[in-house]
């Protein structure tokens, strides 16, 4: 990861994209905002913590199924829960209009979540976080 103080460079299926360092998404959220600038009409706060409700679900699900460890599943938790309780409201600044499958508001999540839960863990954003979005 190639990093200035107030930038990281992520990697996605595009190529490298800088992403603002202090933010906890990634790089599909970053080139989400770049590819549908189109309005200010963000997604719902609604939607973000339903998707992270479900996301807490999932990990207590894969921790009990033998899929995923103690600590990485009480990090994404305690992640999850955060965002279900609006810590975090300015991590999600997407607009509802995307290609209608809402792959990226859910990318969105993903990568905050991992990126939180790493943290939690010890560890840093980005392309070397402990928890893959």
């Amino acid at each position: 990861m190639t990093q200035s103080s107030n930038i990281r460079v992520e990697r996605d299926t595009f190529g490298p994209i800088e992403v603002p360092a202090d933010r906890l998404w990634g790089a599909q959220t970053q080139r989400s905002l770049q590819n549908f600038d189109i309005s200010g009409e963000q997604q719902p706060r609604e939607i973000i913590k339903a998707l992270a409700q479900v996301k807490r679900a999932s990990a207590v699900v894969n921790h009990a199924l033998g899929l995923q460890d103690e600590k990485k599943t009480k990090a994404i938790v305690a992640a999850a829960d955060e965002v279900i309780a609006g810590t975090h409201p300015d991590e999600f600044p997407l607009v509802v209009w995307q290609t209608g499958s809402g792959t990226q508001t859910n990318m969105n999540v993903n990568e905050v979540l991992a990126n939180r839960a790493s943290e939690l863990l010890g560890g840093e954003r980005g392309e070397s976080r402990l928890v893959h979005p």
